[in-house]
């Protein structure tokens, strides 16, 4: 559906030193620049910023597109992302309580 909503939840910061050593491998200086600056912290009921203190809205990844949202590193998105399967969790709109 693309509709982001996983997206801008705090499970897209929770990124593993594997996607890290992948991104080095792959020289995505690009996402490593994001993820170090980000350098997210846990505030009880959201993310913050360690080096600022700002509110983190969601993936930093994600972009707006005429009405959907894209992932700007869908080919190499952490491994929580890849995992995730919609309608498994109570964020997303594909969630039925019957299941």
């Amino acid at each position: 559906m693309r509709c982001g909503k996983c997206c801008l939840s705090n499970l897209s910061f929770y990124v593993k030193d594997a996607d890290i050593e992948r991104w080095k491998l792959q020289n995505r200086e690009d996402i490593l620049h994001i993820i170090e600056n980000c350098q997210a912290v846990w505030a009880g009921d959201h993310f913050v910023s360690a080096r600022d203190g700002t509110f983190l809205h969601g993936c930093p990844f994600l972009e707006w597109d005429g009405g959907i949202y894209n992932c700007s590193i869908y080919g190499t998105r952490p491994r929580v992302c890849r995992d995730y399967r919609p309608g498994s969790s109570k964020i997303c709109s594909q969630y039925y309580k019957g299941l």
